[in-house]
């Protein structure tokens, strides 16, 4: 299967298990992996017939201004049905870091769907 990668979209979402947390949005790296087959895009060249990852990109970037999360598991969910919904993939994996940890690089949660 063909598939489009957008690595790291930086995003600023306020999740956290305390009201504390979030207080203000944090920052948040986002990885979407789309199946989605090329083969009538490429046939015409045409962006219509494919999944246009600057619109998924805007749409996650707006996505957390009107929510709050206490789990990124939470949010790695809804981010999976929003791009199933909208933008029909065949496949959809969302993996969501969040820094918190002093002692690590960073921790992740990643959510793979169907349609």
């Amino acid at each position: 299967m063909d598939q489009i990668t957008i690595k790291d979209l930086e995003v600023f979402y306020r999740v956290g298990v305390t009201a504390e947390e979030r207080a203000q949005p944090q920052r948040l790296l986002l990885t979407i992996e789309l199946e989605h087959p090329f083969a009538a895009a490429v046939a015409t060249d045409d962006l219509e017939k494919t999944i246009n990852y600057y619109s998924v990109a805007q749409r996650l970037l707006r996505f957390g201004e009107t929510r709050a999360w206490n789990l990124i598991e939470t949010a790695a969910v809804e981010i999976t049905r929003l791009i199933m919904d909208e933008f029909k993939p065949q496949k959809v994996s969302v993996e969501v870091k969040k820094f918190v940890l002093a002692q690590a690089s960073y921790v992740s949660v990643r959510v793979n769907r169907e349609g």
